[in-house]
Protein backbone atom coordinates (compact mmCIF):
# COMPACT_ATOMS: atom_id res chain seq x y z
CA UNK A 1 0.00 0.00 0.00
CA UNK A 2 1.21 3.54 -0.82
CA UNK A 3 0.05 6.06 1.79
CA UNK A 4 0.07 9.71 0.71
CA UNK A 5 -0.69 13.05 2.32
CA UNK A 6 -2.03 15.49 -0.21
CA UNK A 7 -3.64 18.85 -0.82
CA UNK A 8 -6.82 19.09 -2.87
CA UNK A 9 -9.52 21.64 -3.59
CA UNK A 10 -11.26 21.04 -0.23
CA UNK A 11 -8.18 20.91 2.01
CA UNK A 12 -5.65 18.32 3.14
CA UNK A 13 -6.11 14.55 3.52
CA UNK A 14 -4.38 11.23 3.79
CA UNK A 15 -5.03 8.77 1.01
CA UNK A 16 -3.86 5.71 -0.88
CA UNK A 17 -2.16 5.99 -4.25
CA UNK A 18 -3.77 3.37 -6.47
CA UNK A 19 -2.77 2.00 -9.86
CA UNK A 20 0.22 0.41 -11.58
CA UNK A 21 3.51 2.30 -11.68
CA UNK A 22 4.25 0.73 -15.07
CA UNK A 23 1.98 3.39 -16.58
CA UNK A 24 3.86 6.17 -14.79
CA UNK A 25 2.53 8.61 -12.23
CA UNK A 26 -0.08 9.82 -14.71
CA UNK A 27 -1.89 6.50 -14.36
CA UNK A 28 -2.27 6.72 -10.59
CA UNK A 29 -5.29 7.88 -8.62
CA UNK A 30 -5.51 8.99 -5.00
CA UNK A 31 -8.28 7.53 -2.85
CA UNK A 32 -9.02 9.60 0.25
CA UNK A 33 -9.15 7.84 3.63
CA UNK A 34 -10.77 8.88 6.87
CA UNK A 35 -8.47 10.51 9.40
CA UNK A 36 -5.03 9.11 10.06
CA UNK A 37 -3.59 6.05 8.27
CA UNK A 38 -2.28 4.30 11.40
CA UNK A 39 -5.63 2.78 12.29
CA UNK A 40 -8.03 0.79 10.15
CA UNK A 41 -8.05 2.16 6.61
CA UNK A 42 -11.52 3.43 5.71
CA UNK A 43 -12.11 5.11 2.37
CA UNK A 44 -14.35 8.16 2.07
CA UNK A 45 -15.23 7.40 -1.55
CA UNK A 46 -13.53 10.53 -2.88
CA UNK A 47 -10.90 9.98 -5.57
CA UNK A 48 -8.69 12.23 -7.67
CA UNK A 49 -6.23 11.75 -10.50
CA UNK A 50 -2.75 12.16 -9.05
CA UNK A 51 -2.16 15.03 -11.47
CA UNK A 52 -5.06 16.96 -9.88
CA UNK A 53 -3.65 16.98 -6.34
CA UNK A 54 -0.40 18.10 -4.72
CA UNK A 55 1.58 15.50 -2.83
CA UNK A 56 2.92 16.73 0.51
CA UNK A 57 5.47 15.14 2.82
CA UNK A 58 3.70 11.86 3.60
CA UNK A 59 4.01 12.40 7.36
CA UNK A 60 4.76 15.25 9.78
CA UNK A 61 7.11 13.68 12.34
CA UNK A 62 7.74 14.98 15.84
CA UNK A 63 11.42 14.29 15.14
CA UNK A 64 13.69 12.90 12.46
CA UNK A 65 16.37 10.61 13.87
CA UNK A 66 19.33 10.10 11.54
CA UNK A 67 22.19 7.64 11.39
CA UNK A 68 25.64 8.72 10.25
CA UNK A 69 28.25 6.62 8.45
CA UNK A 70 26.00 3.59 8.10
CA UNK A 71 27.57 2.62 4.76
CA UNK A 72 31.28 1.78 4.90
CA UNK A 73 32.11 3.41 1.55
CA UNK A 74 30.45 6.68 2.57
CA UNK A 75 32.46 6.72 5.80
CA UNK A 76 35.61 6.09 3.77
CA UNK A 77 34.98 8.92 1.33
CA UNK A 78 35.09 11.32 4.29
CA UNK A 79 38.13 9.66 5.82
CA UNK A 80 36.12 8.30 8.75
CA UNK A 81 35.90 4.88 10.33
CA UNK A 82 32.68 2.91 10.59
CA UNK A 83 31.30 3.48 14.11
CA UNK A 84 31.08 0.56 16.53
CA UNK A 85 27.54 1.65 17.45
CA UNK A 86 25.01 3.63 15.38
CA UNK A 87 26.01 7.29 15.21
CA UNK A 88 22.84 9.29 15.89
CA UNK A 89 21.85 12.89 15.23
CA UNK A 90 18.57 14.77 14.81
CA UNK A 91 16.97 16.93 12.16
CA UNK A 92 14.19 19.28 13.28
CA UNK A 93 10.64 18.74 12.09
CA UNK A 94 10.84 22.15 10.39
CA UNK A 95 13.41 20.76 7.96
CA UNK A 96 10.82 18.40 6.44
CA UNK A 97 9.45 19.16 2.98
CA UNK A 98 7.64 17.07 0.38
CA UNK A 99 7.97 16.12 -3.28
CA UNK A 100 8.63 19.02 -5.66
CA UNK A 101 9.19 21.44 -2.76
CA UNK A 102 12.38 23.46 -3.13
CA UNK A 103 15.59 22.72 -1.27
CA UNK A 104 16.78 26.22 -0.31
CA UNK A 105 20.51 26.95 -0.29
CA UNK A 106 21.34 28.96 2.86
CA UNK A 107 23.56 32.02 2.62
CA UNK A 108 25.76 30.63 5.41
CA UNK A 109 27.08 27.69 3.36
CA UNK A 110 29.18 27.31 0.23
CA UNK A 111 28.90 23.50 0.04
CA UNK A 112 25.43 21.96 0.33
CA UNK A 113 25.31 18.27 -0.56
CA UNK A 114 22.68 15.57 -1.19
CA UNK A 115 22.45 12.32 0.77
CA UNK A 116 19.96 9.77 -0.61
CA UNK A 117 18.51 7.59 2.15
CA UNK A 118 15.90 4.99 2.97
CA UNK A 119 13.54 6.46 5.57
CA UNK A 120 11.60 4.42 8.13
CA UNK A 121 8.23 5.64 9.44
CA UNK A 122 7.23 4.49 12.92
CA UNK A 123 3.68 3.19 13.37
CA UNK A 124 0.91 3.55 15.93
CA UNK A 125 2.61 1.59 18.73
CA UNK A 126 5.72 3.74 18.75
CA UNK A 127 8.88 2.16 20.14
CA UNK A 128 10.49 2.39 23.57
CA UNK A 129 13.27 0.06 24.69
CA UNK A 130 12.23 -2.34 21.95
CA UNK A 131 14.02 -5.58 21.17
CA UNK A 132 14.60 -6.47 17.53
CA UNK A 133 11.26 -8.25 17.01
CA UNK A 134 9.30 -5.47 18.71
CA UNK A 135 11.18 -2.87 16.66
CA UNK A 136 10.18 -4.62 13.44
CA UNK A 137 6.52 -4.59 14.49
CA UNK A 138 6.76 -0.87 15.27
CA UNK A 139 7.56 0.00 11.65
CA UNK A 140 4.64 1.37 9.65
CA UNK A 141 6.41 1.69 6.32
CA UNK A 142 9.19 3.25 4.26
CA UNK A 143 9.78 6.27 2.08
CA UNK A 144 12.57 8.08 0.23
CA UNK A 145 14.56 10.82 1.94
CA UNK A 146 17.34 13.29 1.23
CA UNK A 147 19.49 14.19 4.23
CA UNK A 148 20.63 17.53 2.77
CA UNK A 149 23.81 18.69 4.48
CA UNK A 150 25.86 21.88 4.58
CA UNK A 151 29.17 20.03 4.48
CA UNK A 152 31.39 23.02 5.19
CA UNK A 153 29.38 23.86 8.32
CA UNK A 154 29.45 20.24 9.42
CA UNK A 155 33.24 20.39 9.36
CA UNK A 156 33.61 23.83 10.93
CA UNK A 157 31.02 23.48 13.70
CA UNK A 158 32.28 20.21 15.10
CA UNK A 159 28.70 19.03 15.59
CA UNK A 160 25.95 18.63 13.04
CA UNK A 161 22.88 20.54 14.17
CA UNK A 162 23.27 23.60 11.97
CA UNK A 163 24.64 21.68 8.98
CA UNK A 164 21.69 19.29 8.96
CA UNK A 165 18.91 21.46 10.34
CA UNK A 166 18.12 24.25 7.89
CA UNK A 167 14.54 24.61 6.72
CA UNK A 168 13.99 22.39 3.63
CA UNK A 169 16.96 20.11 4.44
CA UNK A 170 14.83 16.95 4.85
CA UNK A 171 12.77 16.15 1.75
CA UNK A 172 10.74 12.96 2.20
CA UNK A 173 8.23 11.21 -0.07
CA UNK A 174 6.52 10.67 -2.36
CA UNK A 175 4.54 8.26 -0.17
CA UNK A 176 4.91 5.67 2.58
CA UNK A 177 5.13 2.14 1.21
CA UNK A 178 3.95 -0.56 3.60
CA UNK A 179 4.66 -4.29 3.63
CA UNK A 180 8.03 -3.96 1.90
CA UNK A 181 11.16 -6.08 2.44
CA UNK A 182 13.95 -3.49 2.58
CA UNK A 183 16.87 -5.83 3.20
CA UNK A 184 18.29 -5.44 -0.32
CA UNK A 185 16.98 -2.45 -2.27
CA UNK A 186 18.77 -0.15 -4.71
CA UNK A 187 19.25 3.44 -3.48
CA UNK A 188 20.02 5.92 -6.25
CA UNK A 189 20.52 9.68 -6.45
CA UNK A 190 20.49 11.64 -9.70
CA UNK A 191 21.34 15.33 -10.04
CA UNK A 192 21.33 17.78 -12.92
CA UNK A 193 19.96 20.99 -14.36
CA UNK A 194 18.52 19.20 -17.42
CA UNK A 195 15.80 16.63 -16.61
CA UNK A 196 16.80 14.72 -19.74
CA UNK A 197 20.47 14.48 -18.78
CA UNK A 198 20.59 13.64 -15.10
CA UNK A 199 23.86 12.37 -13.62
CA UNK A 200 23.87 9.38 -11.30
CA UNK A 201 25.77 10.56 -8.22
CA UNK A 202 24.94 7.79 -5.71
CA UNK A 203 24.18 4.13 -6.30
CA UNK A 204 24.09 1.64 -3.45
CA UNK A 205 22.07 -1.13 -1.88
CA UNK A 206 20.51 -1.38 1.54
CA UNK A 207 22.21 -4.75 2.11
CA UNK A 208 25.43 -2.77 2.57
CA UNK A 209 24.21 -0.97 5.68
CA UNK A 210 26.47 -1.51 8.67
CA UNK A 211 23.40 -1.70 10.94
CA UNK A 212 20.15 -2.92 9.40
CA UNK A 213 16.74 -1.33 9.94
CA UNK A 214 15.47 -3.41 12.90
CA UNK A 215 18.81 -2.95 14.67
CA UNK A 216 18.62 0.82 14.18
CA UNK A 217 15.04 1.15 15.41
CA UNK A 218 15.79 -0.99 18.45
CA UNK A 219 18.97 0.95 19.27
CA UNK A 220 17.31 4.36 18.91
CA UNK A 221 14.35 3.27 21.04
CA UNK A 222 16.74 2.61 23.93
CA UNK A 223 17.95 6.21 23.67
CA UNK A 224 14.69 8.05 23.02
CA UNK A 225 11.06 7.06 22.65
CA UNK A 226 9.99 6.88 19.02
CA UNK A 227 6.49 8.26 18.62
CA UNK A 228 3.95 7.36 15.92
CA UNK A 229 4.94 9.12 12.72
CA UNK A 230 8.56 9.68 13.70
CA UNK A 231 11.04 9.15 10.88
CA UNK A 232 14.40 7.36 10.98
CA UNK A 233 16.94 8.05 8.22
CA UNK A 234 19.17 5.01 7.80
CA UNK A 235 22.35 6.45 6.27
CA UNK A 236 23.57 7.18 2.77
CA UNK A 237 25.71 5.32 0.22
CA UNK A 238 28.93 6.79 -1.14
CA UNK A 239 28.89 9.51 -3.78
CA UNK A 240 27.60 12.57 -1.94
CA UNK A 241 28.44 15.77 -3.81
CA UNK A 242 27.47 19.45 -4.02
CA UNK A 243 24.13 20.88 -5.14
CA UNK A 244 23.94 24.20 -6.95
CA UNK A 245 21.23 26.71 -7.74
CA UNK A 246 19.13 25.39 -10.63
CA UNK A 247 19.81 21.72 -9.99
CA UNK A 248 17.12 19.09 -9.66
CA UNK A 249 17.85 16.16 -7.32
CA UNK A 250 15.99 12.86 -7.44
CA UNK A 251 16.23 10.06 -4.88
CA UNK A 252 15.00 6.70 -6.20
CA UNK A 253 14.56 3.63 -4.03
CA UNK A 254 13.61 0.29 -5.49
CA UNK A 255 10.11 -0.78 -4.53
CA UNK A 256 9.15 2.67 -3.25
CA UNK A 257 9.42 5.30 -5.96
CA UNK A 258 11.16 8.59 -6.52
CA UNK A 259 11.46 11.87 -4.66
CA UNK A 260 12.33 14.92 -6.77
CA UNK A 261 13.15 18.42 -5.52
CA UNK A 262 14.47 21.56 -7.23
CA UNK A 263 17.39 23.43 -5.68
CA UNK A 264 17.00 27.19 -5.24
CA UNK A 265 18.49 30.00 -3.17
CA UNK A 266 16.82 31.10 0.05
CA UNK A 267 13.74 33.10 -0.93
Amino acid sequence: MRIVRFAHAKGFSFGVAEGEMSAGLEGLTVAEIEGHPFGEIKFTGARWALSDVRLLSPILPSKVVCVGRNYAEHAAEHGSEVPKEPLLFLKPSTSVIGPRDAIRLPIFSKQVEHEAELAVVIGATGARRADRATAERAIFGYTCANDVTARDLQRSDGQWTRAKGFDSFCPIGPWITTGLDVSDLEVRCEVGSDPNAMEVRQLGRTRDMVFDVPALVSYISHVMTLLPGDVVLTGTPAGVSPLTDGDTVTVRIEGIGELTNPVLPVA
